[in-house]
């Protein structure tokens, strides 16, 4: 996993790079505060501009060097020009919700169904979201139940932190890797990234969140599906905002 800019300065919005390489669509910058997407979560939303043109950014293809294209919905810059980026923050801040309500509910269910792994999650652009356990043998009643105690952690003001360590930190402490099937892979120097909410949980990821849970508006557990033998799939909502 590359070591993004979002994730060394979170509130960097607005950001200047050059124009490395560019495709008809696409630019490559020598820098860039956009998230990329990845493990369920959207690509950052936003605008790249430069002297006599602006594009919105449709698409985000991260490099194995760090660097990633940045798809535009019109013509790209020529290679070498100045350019701004502006990252939605509207966006970034649901996708950022949305991801740390999601660690919320792993964390609940981690805990009281004897460390349930994660088999998928997906968050979505219109304030919803959803996370698939390895549960085979529980009462979707009981993961109904969770969104009062969901919402409660939310209302707390739990710091929200995240760090590096190591690999062999992370093999030798259950529960930091919670998916299934896959892991964030390490950066360059080796080591993975984690997310913290203070008092709750730790675990691996890559995705973006919020400093504080407070920050998230509360949630609806919308409904909770039975997918396979195994699967439940649990489908969470953003309260409307006031």
């Amino acid at each position: 996993m590359t070591r993004y800019l979002c994730h060394d300065e979170p509130l960097l919005f607005d950001f200047d790079a050059q124009a490395l390489a560019c495709r008809a669509d696409a630019i490559l910058m020598s820098r860039s505060a956009f998230h990329p997407g990845g493990g369920g979560q959207l690509h950052d939303r936003g605008i790249i501009s430069w002297g006599g043109g602006a594009q919105r950014v449709v698409g985000i293809d991260q490099q194995s060097d760090g660097l990633a294209w940045h798809y535009l919905d019109g013509s790209a810059c020529e290679t070498g020009t100045a350019v701004r980026g502006s990252v939605d923050r509207a966006f970034r801040s649901l996708m950022s919700q949305l991801h740390t309500d999601l660690h919320i509910l792993n964390a609940l269910v981690f805990q009281r169904f004897d460390g349930a792994l994660v088999t998928g999650a997906q968050i979505a652009a219109d304030g919803t979201a959803r996370h698939d356990f390895d549960l085979p043998e529980v009462d979707n009643a009981k993961l109904k139940a969770l969104e009062a105690d969901v919402n409660d952690v939310i209302a707390q003001g739990l710091e929200v932190r995240t760090y590096y360590v190591t690999v062999e930190q992370v093999m030798a402490e259950p529960g930091l890797i919670r998916s299934k099937s896959v892991a964030p892979p390490p950066t360059p120097d080796g080591k993975i990234r984690i997310v913290e909410i203070v008092g709750l949980d730790r675990q691996a990821c890559g995705g973006t969140h919020v400093a504080n849970t407070r920050e998230s508006r509360p949630i609806r557990l919308v409904k909770v599906d039975n997918k396979g033998r195994h699967n439940r799939r649990v489908y969470i909502a953003l309260e409307p905002a006031h």
